[in-house]
């Protein structure tokens, strides 16, 4: 088993206490054996609270056709409503600038915009996660795809060496045979 200040020093060319954090984990791993690979969505999702869960539903909604047909339906019934009554009874409780509806409107933009821009921090923490980790489990990928190559290279000098070695003891044994023909002639 390798230290992981051989690995760092071997393969990163640095010793082990000048890596970053990251780099450092894939040394341990390598040394101990280890795997990397884990589900980040399922511990990111495990340390959500409760204003982090309802600013991702907000924002699900807020940025679905769903939401877009009941906001046009609603601006629609908004103006019927209006102008029936002013057919109706000759008075209107928002009159034609709708100056209630766009505070109405107003209001909800107010308070939709922040919630969506937490759900959208939140999210773009979560894909850095798995950048992240996706640099690790990359990183392990190639070291030991090194340590394979190490591996390969050893057997084939070994096997290189056996080779010579039969070879010699062929040549070794031809020479015999030559030897004893010619004193046999």
């Amino acid at each position: 088993m390798q230290k992981p200040d051989d690995i760092a020093n071997k393969y990163f060319g640095k010793p082990f206490a000048s890596l970053d954090e990251h780099t450092q984990k894939v040394a341990r791993h390598i040394a101990e054996g280890k795997h990397i690979a884990r589900n980040t969505s399922e511990e990111f999702d495990a340390t959500t609270t409760w204003g982090q869960r309802a600013a991702d539903a907000v924002a699900s909604f807020g940025g679905s056709w769903t939401f877009i047909g009941i906001f046009a339906a609603t601006l629609v019934a908004w103006i019927v409503l209006n102008s029936f009554i002013l057919v109706k009874f000759d008075k209107i409780f928002d009159p034609y600038p709708y100056i209630l509806l766009n505070l109405f409107l107003s209001m909800l933009a107010a308070v939709q915009a922040p919630i969506i821009l937490m759900s959208q921090n939140r999210q773009a923490e979560k894909d850095r996660t798995h950048a992240e980790h996706d640099y690790e489990v990359n990183l392990k990928a190639e070291l030991e795809i090194m340590l394979l190559h190490e591996k390969l290279d050893l057997l084939r000098e070994g096997q290189w060496g056996e080779l010579l070695a039969i070879q010699k003891e062929q040549l070794g044994l031809l020479g015999d045979l030559i030897a004893k023909k010619i004193v046999a002639e």
